[in-house]
């Protein structure tokens, strides 16, 4: 199977480069991120044992790096389909968050996040891929930021960013305002 070739800045050039290599190097690259919300509620995801950085850890609904030439929305909405089964759902832009954080494994993620966000209706269904996801839950925004300051090693390091750093520009008033 060939490695995905993915958008990242050599020498200031938006270049193809491997996946694997992108981490391994810590080269800044272009990744999409998407929150599924629900009347305030947030749908997380339990990152597949198999997967090669952050294993087992809790992570926004999904996330991913754009194919070459694709567009960032294409790519959320490609990727809600690809790891949760969800279709039907048109997330809205809501910021560009870059990042350089430690994954494990000698990985380093360097990204430039386009970061949208999908309003789901009551009766969402969906049916996660296993190769990508071990488990789902729809969780309180307010509840998953204090488990997220209580028990950081269960979470991702972007989700932590995401939710310290960037929680307002995210998730509008309910990221500026305490419960």
């Amino acid at each position: 199977m060939p490695q995905q070739m993915i958008p990242s800045w050599v020498y200031g050039t938006l270049t193809p480069v491997e996946k694997l290599e992108v981490h391994e190097k810590g080269l800044k690259h272009k990744a999409v991120s998407v929150f599924v919300m629900n009347r305030g509620r947030v749908l997380i995801q339990q990152r597949a044992l198999e997967k090669y950085h952050t294993p087992g850890l809790w992570a926004n609904t999904c996330c991913t790096h754009p194919e070459w030439n694709e567009t960032d929305s294409d790519c959320a909405m490609r990727r809600l389909e690809q790891e949760l089964g969800i279709t039907g759902l048109y997330p809205s832009h809501r910021d560009q968050i870059e990042y350089r954080a430690d994954v494990g494994n000698g990985l380093i993620e360097h990204e430039v996040v386009e970061v949208f966000v999908a309003e789901a209706p009551d009766d969402l269904t969906f049916t996660p891929n296993p190769d990508e996801v071990m488990a789902t839950r729809w969780v309180d925004f307010y509840d998953l930021s204090a488990d997220v300051a209580r028990h950081p090693k269960n979470y991702t390091p972007w989700l932590k960013i995401y939710l310290q750093e960037h929680a307002t520009a995210i998730f509008g008033d309910l990221g500026n305002s305490p419960r």
